[in-house]
């Protein structure tokens, strides 16, 4: 049986101890090992690995001695409750091993779940898992977390009244972070907001999530996109001091442009736009506000300009290059005017 989505989440969230295989396969491994570790512990537990009754089995061992999956199976473990016999790292040449053991799979048995890699449409293994009239198999992709796996990790902290500018801004971040990062950053926001009976702002999502860009490169993309001409000489000193390279300014001033060009060429309005540029918290109010002083085709003056900076960064002309870039920046602050 073939699971997707929303369907796929719950299901990790609340395994059928009855089914005698899971297959969870992607390309993103950390995101296969977060959703295998939340089946196996809704399987067996909190306690169910410290009691042995989890077996994990290398697909390299397990090539070596087919054997293994079967006994694991059947195995009778000391401690009683549910057990789990865990293949990692699967693939296709393990198909017929893995059958085997569905095959003589009965009631009373571990479960067996497998974790794989990016697996093809012809895969064989993901075609044993999906044809099986008692197994699961469950593909990941590069999708970012929905809203619905957003809310149950927040609840599993205890989070449930989460307003919506707050979620917005949660589900934007999750398209912008890997997903062990996101996942790290709600279990800091969990923290951070234990017995805190206040709702979460997007100002707080804004200070626990992990830096994309350092803070003064944003000051100072800020000061440009808000015509303040007076600021970047200081800012550009200070970073240069700490050794930030002129070609990391131009690619950032070109990420912040793009994104307020997205913003006011989206059908959906500049809201919207943002969103898909996974601009969140405070600094989308910034940049929505920039975004409409600026209008679309100044925008793209502004982006023709810091392309041309970039080919001169790179190229082979023996101009100072954080003259360079402090012209173009200086340039674009008084181009509105």
């Amino acid at each position: 049986m073939k699971l997707a989505g929303a369907e796929a989440s719950r299901y990790c969230a609340k395994p059928d101890p009855a089914r005698a295989g899971l297959l969870i396969f992607g390309a993103d491994t950390m995101r296969v090992a977060l959703k295998r570790q939340e089946a196996i512990a809704a399987l067996i537990g909190p306690q169910g690995e410290g009691e042995m009754r989890l077996t994990r089995i290398q697909a390299s061992d397990l090539r070596k001695d087919p054997s293994l999956l079967a006994d694991a199976t059947r195995a009778v473990g000391f401690f009683p409750g549910p057990r789990v016999a865990f293949v990692e790292d699967a693939t296709d040449g393990l198909t017929a091993t893995v059958a085997e053991a569905l095959q003589g799979w009965q009631k009373g048995d571990a479960q067996i779940v497998v974790a794989a890699g990016n697996l093809t449409g012809k895969s064989t293994l993901k075609t044993l898992f999906e044809k099986h009239l008692n197994a699961v198999c469950i593909g990941l992709y590069d999708d970012p977390p929905t809203r619905d796996e957003i809310e149950a990790e927040l609840a599993k902290a205890g989070l449930t009244q989460i307003p919506p500018a707050a979620m917005t801004d949660l589900t934007t971040l999750a398209r912008a972070l890997d997903p062990g990062d996101f996942r790290q950053t709600l279990e800091k926001i969990a923290l951070y907001k234990y017995r805190d009976p206040n709702p979460l702002t997007p100002q707080e999502i804004h200070d626990l999530a992990p830096a994309t860009i350092e803070a003064e490169v944003d000051d100072l993309l800020a000061a440009v996109a808000d015509q303040n001409a007076n600021a970047i000489g200081p800012l550009m000193r200070r970073l240069e001091g700490q050794g930030v390279a002129p070609v990391t300014l131009c690619i950032g001033a070109l990420r912040h442009f793009r994104a307020l060009h997205v913003a006011v060429t989206d059908p959906g309005g500049l809201s919207a736009g943002l969103m898909k540029a996974r601009v969140f918290g405070p600094r989308r109010d910034a940049m929505q506000r920039q975004a409409g002083n600026w209008g679309m085709h100044k925008l793209e003056s502004a982006l023709s300009l810091l392309i041309e900076t970039d080919m001169t960064l790179r190229s082979a002309s023996r101009a100072p290059t954080m003259a360079v870039m402090e012209r173009s920046l200086l340039r674009l602050a008084m181009m509105k005017r």
